[in-house]
């Protein structure tokens, strides 16, 4: 087909998708009418495996068995119900929506908590539902994870998704100092001084919490802060200090050959300049999109608009 065909057929594919979610009817999932009644179902359908490595990992695995295969990982303290604004919006896909270890229901070992380990799990997961390739789609966290199963397993990964993420670090050194001193970002300069027993409705929970419970219903944003607060302190830091501080994503970026898609909010002040030009450069297939509007937690924020976004990539096969 003629280049100009091309472009225009996928513009009426984009503008069909749109149009399509735009008429769907609100219900319980939609963000602005999210229910406790729904909520109760989306975290009843989570079962738990135990892994070969002897990890217990918690997911959801739902929609049609037939349809493409799509993971979603969420984000650092959160978990499976991080998606579940946006989740209905996807019923086309199969949705493997997991609870990263150390998180939600799965298992808090006192090791290990690398990117790496989050990787193997999700491959584990994926073996023992005989998945042998996937999306993947990774928010913040979880996007460290994405790009670490793409760079190991690219046979696996059919296309990949990084939303908010980083190509560089989330502690960055500062011009002209040693790279092993590098400059700890206030918010996770917190989480050195939280202690047991974290209390979900404290100042440090609902400052940790600020974004959600600025556009969730107060109910959503109240059970994060109990599963949150159910990691223990020490958890929290084993997942910064092994994840999160001075860990330099660049030097395996080249081994992704999946198509990528990277998403931002303009508005996001956790991902730097340099974290996401990594990205840009170092990522062969990568294309972006920018919301100009929104912040780091996107889907949250304008649910149906990253769908849209979502659904026009991963269904153009």
């Amino acid at each position: 087909m003629p280049t100009d065909l091309c472009s225009r057929a996928r513009r009426r594919a984009r503008a069909l998708t749109a149009l399509l979610l735009s008429l769907l009817p609100t219900g319980a999932w939609a963000l602005g009418s999210l229910t406790p009644g729904y909520l109760d179902e989306f975290d009843a359908q989570k079962t738990s495996v135990s892994l070969g490595n002897g990890v217990a990992l918690a997911y959801i695995d739902m929609g049609p068995r037939s349809a493409p295969p799509v993971v979603l990982i969420h984000g650092y303290t959160d978990s499976a119900r991080d998606w579940a604004p946006i989740a209905p919006l996807l019923t086309r896909f199969r949705l493997i929506i997991v609870d990263l270890r150390g998180h939600g229901a799965s298992s808090k070992p006192d090791c290990c908590y690398t990117r790496f380990d989050f990787a193997d799990d999700i491959k584990l997961l994926l073996d023992r539902l005989h998945i042998e390739r996937a999306d993947i789609i990774g928010h913040s966290l979880g996007s460290i994870a994405a790009q670490t199963f793409a760079e190991l397993w690219p046979q696996s990964t059919r296309r990949l998704v990084l939303i908010s993420s980083t190509g560089t670090s989330f502690g960055i050194p500062d011009a002209g100092m040693q790279s092993a001193h590098l400059r700890l970002p206030s918010w996770l300069a917190s989480v050195e001084e939280l202690k047991d027993p974290i209390d979900p409705d404290g100042a440090f929970m609902r400052n940790w919490w600020q974004v959600s419970l600025s556009v969730n219903p107060q109910f959503f944003s109240s059970r994060q802060r109990r599963d949150a607060a159910a990691i223990p302190a020490r958890i929290w830091r084993a997942i910064a200090d092994q994840c999160l501080i001075g860990v330099d994503l660049r030097w395996m970026l080249p081994r992704i050959q999946a198509r990528t898609l990277l998403i931002w909010g303009a508005r996001d002040a956790l991902m730097s300049a340099s974290g996401r030009d990594a990205l840009r450069t170092g990522i062969a297939r990568a294309e972006v999109r920018i919301f100009p509007a929104l912040g780091h937690d996107l889907f949250w924020q304008d649910p149906r608009a990253v769908a849209t976004v979502l659904i026009d990539f991963l269904a153009n096969r």
